[in-house]
């Protein structure tokens, strides 16, 4: 509990990279309203680079679906440890996975009760979350999306071109292929024959990648190289990449909902290990998965999953979005409607505001 004898102390928990970039907004945030606490951490560079002190890097943990007998014994490490710190030195207040609430609308029942269990108040970044979690009488923040305060108002995209080496006349594939290493070697192959088999039918392409910061961009070079495209590879600029786009091969995850907000059309790819993917078709209950479509409550932005994510399908659905402009028009224009669904900017310090006040909480109880 916080006492007048020391600073709160406050420890934020990532699971991946999207996470960290919102870990570290939330903790300038933080920062910025309240100098005095101390903020540790479970996250990567930009987490650290806003002042958290890491006690865990993500590191090679930064996987999804059904992982090999060494992640899970490394995971379970992790947990162990954050366990042992809190049992020796509590925190007044764990922020988890960021404060972006479990998607548990695409989920069964029983995470909701985990929840209910488990979770003082839940902020969440979606309008039609807060009203589940009031329904199930859990405390909810409806703050608004922190990719607003993310992407900027619009993008100069000859500049971009310039910067990147790109005519500015040029078709531009813009290839996203996630942020951990398994997407990559699922996705990656399959978006680069898609760019080659545009261009094997008499299309000048150009195609350029963003290299998230958690993946080894000598293993995206080394597939790259063997399919025998000239690719050019971006570090640390995901949202250039989108802006500098005609079109955009991307996974399913936060980036589909950051490429909505700057507005460039996409076609959605995902593959997931099989057993994961059978596993998620009996517990998921949504018919999307990707974030801009289910936000716009219909699907408007193809989506190519598991066995349906093939080249020549990748192929196809460029060819029409492409060749239509009228296609092309429709697709901005409901994402133009995502991003007013999404509320407005200041997501990390409203957030932030919630967190302070459930330290105050706390403290007001212990006196």
């Amino acid at each position: 509990m916080p006492s007048s004898t020391r600073s709160p102390r406050i420890l934020i928990i990532a699971g991946e990279a999207s996470g960290d970039v919102h870990g570290a907004n939330l903790a300038a945030a933080l920062r910025a309203k309240a100098p005095e606490l101390s903020i540790l951490g479970v996250g990567g560079p930009r987490m650290q680079a806003a002042g958290v002190e890491l006690v865990q890097s993500l590191g090679h943990l930064n996987v999804i679906g059904i992982v090999g007998p060494s992640a899970v014994r490394a995971l379970a490490r992790r947990v162990l440890a954050i366990r042992r710190m809190l049992r020796q030195d509590p925190l007044d207040l764990v922020v988890l996975v960021y404060y972006i609430a479990p998607q548990l609308w695409a989920w069964r029942p029983r995470r909701m009760r985990w929840i209910q269990r488990r979770v003082d108040h839940v902020v969440v970044i979606l309008t039609f979350e807060a009203e589940l979690y009031r329904r199930a009488g859990v405390p909810c923040t409806f703050v608004g999306h922190p990719l607003l305060d993310e992407v900027a108002p619009s993008y100069d995209r000859d500049r971009l071109r310039a910067t990147y080496g790109l005519p500015r006349e040029a078709c531009v594939i813009g290839l996203l292929p996630g942020s951990r290493a398994g997407e990559v070697r699922a996705l990656l192959p399959v978006m680069l024959e898609a760019v080659r088999l545009l261009q094997d039918q008499g299309r000048s392409l150009k195609a350029i990648l963003a290299v998230a910061e958690t993946v080894d961009p000598d293993e995206i070079k080394r597939l790259c190289d063997g399919a025998g495209l000239d690719v050019r590879l971006v570090a640390r600029d995901p949202n250039g990449v989108m802006a500098v786009a005609d079109l955009l091969f991307i996974a399913s995850g936060t980036a589909t909902l950051q490429a909505a907000i700057i507005g460039t059309p996409m076609v959605i790819v995902y593959k997931a290990p099989w057993l994961t993917y059978l596993l998620a078709r009996l517990l998921v209950r949504v018919r999307s998965i990707g974030l801009p479509n289910l936000v716009a409550g219909r699907t408007f932005i193809p989506e190519l999953i598991q066995h349906h994510a093939t080249p020549a399908r990748l192929a196809d659905q460029a060819r029409r979005i492409l060749d239509d402009a009228s296609s092309c028009e429709a697709m901005r224009a409901e994402m133009a409607r995502v991003r007013d669904l999404l509320g407005t900017p200041g997501a990390s310090s409203r957030a932030a505001e919630v967190v302070l006040g459930q330290l105050r909480r706390r403290e007001a109880g212990a006196r």
